[in-house]
């Protein structure tokens, strides 16, 4: 798997580019979901693909976090927001801790899986840490049914520096999908500085995600994914697996 740009050689630009502060109502989604559908207590809980811990900036409010990803120069953005949270290097497809959680929380980093064996191998990782009655939360940007190509742009400001990205997603190919993404980067008062990076992912329909998360051994559900940005927008889904 190629790690996109962004995730090593333009990562201490992360929160330049995702502020933290913008994840706090997904984050309260994803702990009501916890609270609604784990059949005991959530305490503990391990984020794979954790990224530049954005959602555990927020989560570890409520929770014990334990964030892992497969890039340090992201791990290493996710420890100055996250200094108290414990934090691991690993692929969520091949991930053996040998210690388990109340729950598993796999939020978009689970679309750079573009193999359906891949999927799969991830649900596998998942309820391998889980306890006895834990539950995993897989939280895709879209599924097959949901999927249509646009294009947006964001960014921010900081007293040094500055960045703005343009995303434009392409027309699904088979099961998997390719994102642009133009970067402009500014220091002080340097000149902005341009650059391109792609991103390719997986793209599955709701019954291979279901199907998928049964035959890793959990019981497996769908349930409603409802933010304010995706007002307007086709309907979304979150994916509960239970142990």
């Amino acid at each position: 798997m190629t790690t996109p740009r962004l995730y090593d050689e333009f990562a201490p630009w992360w929160h330049v580019m995702s502020a933290p502060a913008e994840y706090e109502e997904e984050a309260s989604l994803y702990a009501r979901a916890f609270r609604e559908h784990a059949r005991k207590p959530v305490r503990t809980v391990l984020e794979i693909g954790s990224g530049g811990g954005n959602n555990a900036s927020h989560l570890k409010r409520g929770f014990t976090m334990t964030l892992v990803d497969r890039s340090p120069d992201m791990l290493a953005q996710s420890r100055f927001v996250n200094p108290e949270c414990e934090h691991l290097e690993g692929d969520m497809r091949t991930l053996h801790l040998g210690r388990t959680f109340d729950a598993v929380f796999i939020h978009d980093a689970i679309m750079y899986m573009t193999t359906e064996d891949d999927l799969r191998a991830v649900f596998a990782t998942a309820f391998a840490h889980l306890d006895e009655g834990g539950m995993a939360l897989f939280v895709p940007d879209r599924t097959a049914e949901n999927y249509v190509p646009t294009t947006s742009s964001g960014g921010h400001d900081t007293p040094e520096r500055s960045m703005r990205y343009l995303q434009w997603e392409h027309p699904a190919h088979g099961q998997t999908i390719l994102t642009s993404f133009v970067y402009a980067f500014r220091e002080g008062s340097n000149p902005v500085r341009i650059e391109y990076d792609e991103h390719q992912m997986g793209l599955f329909s709701r019954d291979v995600w279901l199907a998928g998360i049964a035959d890793a051994g959990f019981e497996a559900r769908a349930i409603p994914y409802e933010h304010s940005d995706f007002e307007g927008a086709p309907a979304r889904e979150m994916f509960v697996g239970l142990c």
